[in-house]
Order: C-alpha cells, then sequence, then structure tokens
C-alpha cells in the first residue's frame, strides 16, 4: 500500500489487528521493511496490528530531501496520523533504533513502548567499528574504504553495492555466503540516502545526555559480537534510561533475530505481554 507523507510516497504493509506495533528498519538507502516483516510477523498472535514501512529514500518508497532524522520522524509521523494508529509500540534496528529514540523525545505520549535492537545513542563507537572490521583482514575492507563508508561518500548505487558487499561477513557470527548473496540481490541500492545519513547526520548524532528523559518502557536487544553497534553501545542506553532492561544475544552480531530467532521471539513476546495492556497471551 501507498501513501503520501510529507510530500513523498510511502510504501508500507499493515498485517493483523489490534494495537500497533510499527517498525523502522535501519541502513538508509539499502534497508528495507522486508526484515522487519519477517522479525516481527509472529506478533500479530498476540492481538498486534503489525505496521512495516520503507522510510523516505529507502526500498519501494520515494526520495526527496532531506534525509534528515527531523525529517524522518516526521514523516514516521505523518504515517501513524495517516493509518489512525493511536498509541503504538515503535520498534526500531540499527539505524531505526537512532530514529525510535528521537521519535520518543518527540513524541513521547505516543508510545506504549519502545524495542531497541542493536543499535547506539550516539556516534562515538565509529572508531570502534572500523578497528573491528580491519581485524577481520576481509578482502576489500580496508581504512579507506571504511572511511569513505562512514563519511558518506560512496561514489554511486554500485559503489555503495561493493562496499556493502566487502562488509557483508561482519555482521553475523555464522556467515552464510549463499544466503548472503541472495540477500545482496534483493536490496535496492540509493547511495544518496546513505551519503546524507552519514555525512550530516551522523557527525551531530548524540541523544547520551537526552536519554534519562525517555520514560517509556524499553527493551534493548544486541548480539554480543555486533561489530557496527558494539554491546557496550545497548549497555550505555539500558544503563541511561530509566525503564530500559538489556538482553545480550551470546551468538548473534548485528540480527539475533536472524542468528537467534527463537529466543528473540521469546523474549520480545515476554516483553510485550508485560508492557502492553490487552494483549492475548
Amino acid at each position: 500500500m501507498r501513501a503520501r507523507i510529507n510530500g513523498v510516497e510511502l510504501v508500507y504493509e499493515v498485517f493483523g489487528e489490534g494495537i500497533p506495533l510499527l517498525t523502522l528498519h535501519g541502513g538508509p538507502g539499502l534497508g528495507s521493511r522486508a526484515g522487519d516483516r519477517e522479525a516481527f510477523m509472529p506478533f500479530t498472535e498476540l492481538g498486534l496490528q503489525l505496521v512495516c514501512f520503507d522510510q523516505r529514500g529507502s526500498g519501494e518508497s520515494e526520495g526527496a530531501p532531506p534525509y534528515s532524522h527531523e525529517q524522518w520522524v516526521a514523516d514516521i509521523e505523518g504515517l501513524r496520523q495517516h493509518l489512525g494508529l493511536g498509541k503504538m509500540v515503535l520498534a526500531g534496528g540499527s539505524y531505526g533504533g537512532h530514529l525510535a529514540l528521537e521519535y520518543a523525545l518527540r513524541y513521547p505520549e505516543n508510545l506504549y513502548a519502545l524495542i531497541l535492537r542493536d543499535t547506539a545513542a550516539s556516534n562515538r563507537y565509529q572508531e570502534k567499528a572500523v578497528q573491528a572490521a580491519l581485524a577481520r583482514n576481509l578482502p576489500g575492507v580496508d581504512r579507506a574504504m571504511l572511511a569513505r563508508l562512514f563519511a558518506g561518500q560512496v561514489y554511486d548505487d554500485e559503489d555503495f553495492r561493493a562496499c556493502y558487499e566487502a562488509i557483508m561477513p561482519l555482521y553475523e557470527v555464522n556467515f552464510d555466503p549463499e544466503r548472503a548473496r541472495a540477500k545482496l540481490e534483493r536490496i535496492r541500492f540509493r547511495h544518496e540516502t546513505h551519503n546524507w545519513a552519514f555525512s550530516r547526520n551522523q557527525p551531530q548524532y548524540d541523544l547520551t545526555n537526552r536519554l534519562p528523559e525517555i520514560q517509556v518502557p524499553t527493551l534493548v536487544l544486541c548480539g554480543r559480537h555486533d561489530w557496527i553497534t558494539p554491546l557496550e553501545a545497548s549497555e550505555e542506553i539500558a544503563r541511561l534510561m530509566p525503564r530500559a532492561r538489556l538482553v545480550v544475544f551470546d551468538h548473534s552480531g548485528h540480527s539475533p533475530q536472524v542468528e537467534e530467532p527463537e529466543k528473540f521471539r521469546r523474549v520480545v513476546r515476554e516483553f510485550l505481554l508485560e508492557v502492553v495492556p490487552g494483549l492475548k497471551g
């Protein structure tokens, strides 16, 4: 389905009925709603209405600048109002977690709870990520390439694809080349979105001092072996947010919903049943 929100056409999907659970994918310019749909679909059985969408400039949605956090948050709120969702659960993974935190600071009255997966409240972990990547000695992964990627200076869509393909083994503990190739073929790369996010948004991104303001119940999930948003970033969020709890996935990298799906579903289900009123146990 499609909706024109703040001047762009956003592509979204809705599953089930009940209290809304809206998801925010990561990877500006390469992420999409597909992974969220797969990860969160089981929770519709609890009486939740799952809403997944491609953000401005990603997936199948239209792209038009600005690709700022302020604009993306305005798009989230615009879609919520368009669909008449009312109060909701907001789940953000990776870069989507940045936006979930920004939304919670701007619109706390619209939230029952937050689910944050493998994310960070600032950009202070980028050098740690670079060091983790270099330590693996992967073909095509050097400091110059990583510097361009993190600075938002990829040349075009093909260069963006090549950079991402080179770093894909970093994301999982047990890397599956065949699964990675299939995933790569499904991605629509949009380098303009990525470049804006990493050259303009990330240098100023730091919500650390504002985390105590977020009072909604929050589940913080992180793979112990996450290279790009390391565990200490999630530990910081859980420590500074008054109603946050941290669950660590010992056998996962950046995507515990893929590498430890049974534990992911159990932990999220228990959290939702505890903090969201009226769900079906």
